[in-house]
């Protein structure tokens, strides 16, 4: 059976670069190509049965960094790896922190590619050789450099408000009040709060901000 993947990128080109040095390839079947995120979300709704995405990262209407934290909150049996141009810190530790299961870069030759994707599908962790080297930095230093900037996981002031209310042990009754917002928002933002630090209750929500000095 062919490995099934799906592919996120916007840019016309280098989509067709990547179907070129996959076409080379018959065990890899690209069953969905998507220009943004958002487009991704909407056709894994239709048909989830694939084991992989390729994921660019600088997209429209929702980048590859959401994108995957989404993936792998609503499908944990697909496995991401980003497919980008960028090597800077900052992508790298947004990358791992939304739940990547490798990081690549494009330049990659395509027997590099394929071969990656059957290591993350049998739970490896596929890395170009510099950017693994960048990933054990980040490890090694977790509040220098790139990394030090990002220890709010994206969270927004609204989103931080919530958390401290959360903290406070407020109800979403007495949020709202407190936040002249309806239950339905609060209900929304702690859900982004949660998908955003990769958990799945206010307790470890509120560990986890603590943690990473957020409250």
């Amino acid at each position: 059976m062919p490995l099934r993947i799906a592919i996120a990128e916007d840019n016309s080109f280098a989509l067709k670069s990547i179907l070129e040095k996959l076409s080379a390839f018959p065990e890899v079947l690209v069953k969905i190509k998507a220009p943004n995120g958002r487009d991704l979300l909407q056709q894994l709704e239709a048909d989830a049965l694939v084991e992989l995405v390729l994921m660019d990262i600088q997209m429209p209407e929702m980048d590859g960094i959401e994108a995957t934290a989404w993936v792998r909150h609503r499908y944990p049996q697909i496995k991401v790896i980003m497919l980008t141009t960028f090597d800077d810190d900052e992508k790298i530790f947004e990358a791992i922190m939304a739940g990547a299961n490798g990081y690549l870069l494009k330049e990659e030759s395509a027997e590099l590619i394929v071969q990656a994707l059957h290591m993350a599908v049998e739970g490896g962790a596929a890395m170009s050789p510099g950017i693994a080297l960048k990933a054990l930095n980040l490890i090694r230093n977790p509040l220098h450099g790139g990394a030090g900037k990002l220890q709010d996981f994206g969270l927004t002031k609204r989103e931080m408000e919530l958390l401290e209310q959360l903290k406070n042990g407020r109800t979403y009754e007495q949020i709202a009040e407190n936040l002249i917002i309806s239950i339905g928002t609060v209900r929304k933002h702690i859900e982004n709060v949660y998908r955003k630090l990769q958990v799945n209750n206010k307790m470890d929500a509120i560990q986890k901000a603590s943690q990473n000095r957020l409250l």
